[in-house]
Order: C-alpha cells, then structure tokens, then sequence
C-alpha cells in the first residue's frame, strides 16, 4: 500500500484575495503573503516611495495610502501590519 505525502501549505504560502486597495497595486489575482509583501516591496522600490535618508520608511502614495490605512509616511516593520488586514 503507497500512501500518499500530503503538502501542508503554510500561512505564507497559502492564496488570498487582495482587498480591492491592494489589487490597485498588486494586481487582483490570488496571491500567498510573501508574494503580496514582494509585489509592494517592488512598487516601492519602481516609484522611489522609501525615505532617501531612511531607507526603512515607506512614504506612501495616493494609492498605497488606502492600504496603510490613510498613513503618509510608515516603518516597513508596521507594513505586513497593514498588508494583513486586506488578504483574506
């Protein structure tokens, strides 16, 4: 008898549906949190949002600001905070 290995897929992994804020940024598709983290990460870095003289503050923009819950300017450590509450 083979049995067969199930993958249990952890809370990184596992797909979520962006908010409608977040899809303006990421795109609408199902995305796991780490993929969701990479994708602001990289629309941080193509619209130059970190702080030149403090490269751990995002500066958000019109629409990043929906996402950070109206915040201008937030700590990257804050942002998975943020990121969270629109996955579900």
């Amino acid at each position: 008898m083979v049995e067969k290995a199930t993958a249990k897929v952890s809370g990184l992994q596992k797909p979520l549906k962006p908010s409608k804020e977040l899809a303006a940024v990421i795109g609408a598709e199902e995305v796991s949190r780490g993929e969701s983290v990479k994708k602001i990460w990289e629309y941080i870095k193509k619209h130059d949002l970190q702080n030149p003289k403090d490269k751990r503050e995002i500066i958000a923009d019109e629409k990043l600001k929906p996402v950070f819950d109206g915040k201008d300017r937030l700590n990257m450590f804050e942002m998975n905070k943020h990121l969270a509450k629109h996955l579900s």
